[in-house]
């Protein structure tokens, strides 16, 4: 992309819809490869076109209206590519998916998904997309798609064992074994929302969302009172209220990241999801936190870092993800 690129956001016609276009001159002896590739989260879709050298061209978002559920969400993705042909008059050479719930690779379709998402279970991308368009089209779980993102050109690049945690209105995971990720016998490793610790699960007790919670009732007002940029914000003007759920969420993420350290001993830890917005004030505590558990001499090892991706992480995960499916043609 050449010192002229320009970046041009405005507002969609369409309600809920926000465009970013990227554009770029390349000087180039043959046409490069261009691919469509969309993140399926459960508040937003961001999507967009990604070149064979990883550069984002085009990005998108609208709202995922998960309540409309599955089938819905397919239509939207089918739209999403007639869109992108129609506007960019690219020959597009695969559809890149990085998506919530639990992902079967092979048949890159759900094979099981939170309720915030009605049936989502069973849908079929890969089929669906490949029969209409007739390009290839490949799936991955939205968190192993931001640790393939992180290990290729990330903070955990280079890195012989990685775990890949989003921490926000839920907990998710993934591992990462020399650029490869672990997916498990059934397609369900690093689950580890649903670890159990004291008190319940994983990301019951430290994901973001339960500081609204606790806030609200130890100050007896309305969770609608409160959010976590509140919180946090009140936190760094010293409510003891707030500290306190922040250093009880930062110490449940010490527990259960020492956990998992304690199982796989990996190089690096990489923090991403919501949580990035507070990175900076969480950071040395959750680090502290982690030492607290962990016994020195894996603690003195493995470094804990935040994300560098943020919100391209989705798409450019997915994008290396149909790249290693696909890295023999």
């Amino acid at each position: 992309m050449d010192k002229s690129t320009e970046t041009q956001e405005t507002d969609g016609l369409r309600k809920h819809k926000k465009v970013y276009i990227i554009k770029g001159k390349h000087k180039r002896k043959k046409e490069m490869k261009q691919y469509i590739s969309i993140d399926i989260g459960g508040t937003a879709i961001k999507y967009g076109v990604i070149d064979e050298n990883a550069q984002i061209l085009i990005k998108k978002s609208m709202e995922t209206e998960a309540f409309k559920g599955g089938p819905e969400i397919l239509k939207k993705a089918i739209g999403i590519v007639e869109e992108l042909m129609k506007e960019t008059k690219l020959e597009i050479s695969g559809i890149c998916i990085s998506t919530a719930g639990m992902v079967d690779i092979e048949k890159g379709s759900i094979f099981y998904a939170a309720p915030l998402i009605p049936n989502y279970a069973g849908t079929q991308f890969k089929a669906v997309l490949e029969e209409k368009f007739k390009i290839p089209c490949e799936v991955e779980n939205d968190v192993n798609c931001a640790g393939l993102a992180e290990y290729q050109s990330g903070v955990a690049k280079g890195s012989h064992v990685a775990v890949m945690l989003t921490i926000g209105t839920g907990i998710g995971g993934c591992i990462i074994l020399d650029g490869r990720i672990f997916h498990g016998f059934s397609n369900s490793a690093c689950e580890v929302g649903y670890m159990h610790l004291d008190g319940g699960e994983f990301q019951d007790l430290g994901a973001a969302s339960i500081l609204t919670k606790k806030v609200a009732e130890r100050k007896q007002e309305s969770e609608s009172d409160w959010n976590g940029y509140h919180i946090f914000e009140s936190a760094k003007q010293g409510d003891e209220t707030c500290i306190q759920a922040i250093d009880e969420m930062v110490n449940v993420l010490g527990k259960g990241i020492s956990n998992i350290c304690y199982v796989l001993n990996p190089e690096i830890v990489v923090l991403g999801g919501g949580i990035m917005a507070q990175a900076e004030f969480l950071g040395d505590r959750i680090k502290q936190a982690v030492k607290k558990y962990l016994v020195s001499s894996i603690e003195v090892n493995t470094t804990i870092a935040f994300a560098k991706h943020q919100n391209n992480a989705g798409m450019l995960g997915a994008f290396y993800h149909f790249c290693g499916v696909h890295k023999k043609e």
